[in-house]
């Protein structure tokens, strides 16, 4: 059996890197070059707009990935909205005020609630009181799976039973077979820390992840699976077993990451995750290729689970990366040499 706590102590320690950092010659870009959680081109527009109070941008952005049926956009552009609308709601409400029927107006609105909701001490019955919003937003346009990715993280929350869930998950999947987010929601349901165990985690994120597309995100669900064992706390214990499957997972997460350009968006969730679990396990030279495909896109999953400053804990790991990779020691000796 083995002990976590090895394999988080490089994430829980900030790394001391040389004062003339030597990134650059690693195939790093500079701290100040990385940023957490930037936008893309398609959303920065609808951003700077909410931020002037102003709606069509982002409802023109939704509206488009809803006709175009663009299901992982739209989820993901859902859910920076909302992380913006949690502060600066004005232009929500123009919006709604302005089109209170429009299924991509609801949407925000339902998750926003769902999110405000999770933070109340009565959470359960928080959720229960918005379960209405989410099915007006599921039934403004009935091909749409994101509010039902909503509609199975509001299960969770409010302690719906198997049976309950699973009938969620066939309209989910319904809709669009492959969903990550989706499949994310499921994932969370079965893990130990809510109604499953780690077993039950990482036996429906292999199948799905075997079932799915070439280049889908869901190749990465094992890697989900893997890092909420991994966190689980101090005194948890892996065994010679989960050890092989979380190997295998960020095996299959390396591969998926091999299929995206170095730098691209797309993926930098994923490749942040598997830069967290590969540092974790110690396997540092893979870590550091893996910092090197991420560039400049930090996002704040999975490092928020350890720090309350996701882009410090971000540069550390890479730091230590750096230092202990076998290309990064090699760069950071020549470094020291000039």
């Amino acid at each position: 059996m083995v002990c976590t706590m090895p394999f988080l102590r490089a994430l829980l320690r900030a790394a001391r890197l040389p004062r003339r950092s030597p990134q650059g010659s690693a195939g790093l870009l500079a701290d100040d070059a990385v940023l957490l959680d930037a936008p893309d081109e398609r959303l920065s527009p609808a951003l700077v707009a909410a931020a002037l109070g102003e709606y069509e941008p982002a409802a023109k952005l939704l509206a488009t990935t809803r006709e175009d049926a663009e299901w992982e956009n739209r989820d993901r552009y859902l859910g920076r909205l909302v992380v913006f609308a949690r502060s600066r709601d004005g232009w929500l409400a123009a919006w709604l005020a302005a089109a209170p029927h429009d299924p991509d107006a609801l949407l925000v609105k339902a998750e926003l609630a769902v999110r405000r909701a999770w933070e109340s001490p009565v959470r359960a019955d928080q959720l229960r009181e918005v379960g209405p919003l989410i099915t007006a937003a599921a039934e403004s346009d009935p091909r749409d799976p994101v509010p039902w990715r909503l509609a199975l993280d509001h299960a969770r929350g409010t302690h719906a039973t198997h049976t309950v869930f699973e009938a969620l998950w066939e309209q989910a999947v319904r809709r669009s077979s492959h969903h990550y987010g989706c499949h994310v929601a499921a994932l969370r349901y079965l893990s130990a820390a809510w109604y499953g165990s780690h077993r039950e985690c990482f036996d429906f994120a292999e199948r799905a992840a075997e079932d799915s597309l070439p280049g889908s995100l869901v190749r990465a669900l094992p890697l989900r699976a893997a890092f909420a064992l991994m966190i689980e706390g101090p005194g948890t214990r892996i065994t010679s077993v989960q050890k092989e499957r979380i190997d295998a997972a960020a095996d299959l997460a390396i591969t998926l990451s091999a299929s995206f350009a170095p730098g691209d968006p797309w993926p930098a969730e994923v490749r942040n995750l598997l830069a967290f679990v590969l540092v974790a396990l110690g396997r540092w030279d893979a870590a550091l290729e893996q910092f090197r495909r991420i560039g400049p896109h930090a996002a704040s999953f999975p490092w928020s689970s350890v720090s309350d400053d996701p882009l410090r804990r971000f540069l550390d790991a890479r730091g230590e990366a750096l230092r202990r990779g076998t290309t990064g020691s090699a760069a950071v000796r020549a470094h020291r040499r000039r």
